[in-house]
């Protein structure tokens, strides 16, 4: 697989986990406004933002002002791009791409 190729798939992948992550985030916000609706987990808007939809959980996170004030899921979504970056770094590697 060349480079080229490699970049095409990662931004693809990164484009729909974003996209799915920034839903996410959106659809949570509007539940949270909601007293009887059912709210997305932590630990799954966090899985959407490790697996690669960390820029669209960050846009959620600023465009709906969403867990933007608590300081736990901030590390925690800081943690999830920091497991982001582990994951390509070690992708590019096994590829010798790096």
């Amino acid at each position: 697989m060349n480079l080229q190729t490699i970049r095409e798939l990662l931004l693809a992948w990164v484009g729909v986990t974003s996209l799915w992550a920034f839903l996410l985030f959106g659809f949570d916000k509007w539940r949270a406004g909601r007293t009887d609706a059912r709210r997305i987990a932590e630990s799954s808007l966090l899985l959407a933002s490790a697996l690669g939809g960390w820029p669209g959980g960050l846009l959620g996170i600023i465009l709906f002002r969403h867990k933007s004030a608590k300081l736990s899921f901030q590390f925690k979504f800081a943690a999830a791009f920091v497991v982001w970056a582990a994951l390509v770094a070690g992708a590019l590697k096994l590829t010798r791409v790096i």
